[in-house]
């Protein structure tokens, strides 16, 4: 029903007003006495097997919702209404921003792409933990970076704000240094400068009497050397592990007149790409720490290679935007059967 009738309809509007348009219809669904059950009824599928513990977490299933959907912990609860396992909010920063001037969101249909050059707009890190504090049933992971005037070399600081405000909230964290919507924000994946921010971070979080997992986002543009780096760093900082990938600058092979656009490029063009970097990482580093697996995922084929490439997990955004909450059933029920069937061994 999403694709052939909702789908048409919302792709005739501007895709960022219809992003706030498609919340408050979720939001006030959810008010309706029983459509609650009727979506976890449609979307959500239950079975012991689809149970995974990664990074000392017990997820419910491995399909989770990538960060930047739910930017500011507004509408995590709903969300996970639709059969996700974990739910990622941010990118949250220190101070609220608003972001890169509109219009700042583009649709590529021909490609099952979107454009994104939206600059981590967001109420700040204070204003979603105080809604989180709600929480009682969803899991969080808390995506976290630094305010756009906000110098390099004072980024920590940033990260840190972040990481405290969050703490009593978040069940993982994730440092985004890879978004290309922030000037020089890349710049911090150089070795030195990311091992010096992990290991500051890290540090705070094993001064905790309960520390969370902390996992580090990339690019998909990162060269083998690039790579090879992370490994060495998630082994010398020991955090928890790796997210593949964010969005891409890449513009290959696109074919809509929206490829001109500047920002990150998400959805299907991302999907080998992706799939490549976290077999790299995985098979590189001979499975030393767990990976989200997040590009271009719009099958239950999309989700099962990366699984079968080293994805503990995956997570869904442009292919949820494109397929619609279906996909995140069909690909919980394709790893069931798979599981089921003994064909599938790096899940569950």
């Amino acid at each position: 029903m999403y694709k052939l009738l909702l789908r048409p309809i919302l792709f005739l509007f501007d895709p960022e007003e219809v992003h706030y348009f498609t919340f408050s219809a979720i939001r006030f669904a959810c008010k309706i006495p029983g459509m609650s059950g009727l979506f976890k009824s449609l979307y959500e599928v239950r079975d012991p097997l689809l149970e995974k513990e990664v990074f000392g977490i017990r997820f419910k299933n491995p399909v989770g919702l990538a960060a930047g959907f739910d930017k500011d912990a507004k509408l995590y609860k709903e969300l996970s209404y639709f059969g996700f396992g974990f739910i990622e909010i941010g990118t949250l920063t220190p101070k609220a921003q608003p972001g890169n001037p509109r219009k700042r969101l583009f649709r590529l249909r021909e490609d099952s792409a979107v454009i994104n050059r939206m600059g981590f707009n967001n109420g700040g890190a204070v204003e979603a933990a105080n809604r989180l504090k709600e929480n009682k049933t969803v899991l969080i992971g808390g995506n976290i970076g630094k305010n756009k005037d906000t110098a390099n070399e004072d980024a920590g600081t940033d990260y840190d704000i972040c990481f405290e405000a969050l703490f009593p909230y978040a069940d993982y964290f994730v440092v985004n240094v890879s978004s290309p919507n922030t000037p020089n924000l890349r710049a911090l994946q150089e070795k030195e400068p990311l091992k010096a921010l992990l290991l500051a971070l890290q540090q705070k979080n094993l001064s905790k009497p309960s520390p969370k997992p902390i996992l580090l986002k990339i690019a998909p543009d990162l060269t083998d050397e690039q790579l090879l780096d992370i490994i060495e760093i998630v082994n010398e900082t020991k955090i928890a592990g790796v997210i593949a990938t964010n969005t891409t600058l890449s513009r290959d092979g696109l074919v809509s007149e929206n490829k001109v656009e500047t920002g990150g490029l998400s959805g299907k063009p991302l999907t080998n790409r992706s799939t490549e970097v976290i077999r790299f990482l995985s098979e590189k580093s001979n499975k030393s720490f767990p990976i989200i697996g997040v590009g271009g995922i719009h099958s239950a084929d999309d989700a099962i290679e990366k699984i079968r490439a080293g994805a503990s997990l995956v997570q869904l955004y442009t292919g949820f935007i494109y397929e619609g909450p279906k996909l995140v059933r069909d690909i919980n029920k394709r790893i069931l059967k798979e599981l089921k069937q003994g064909t599938l061994h790096n899940c569950g």
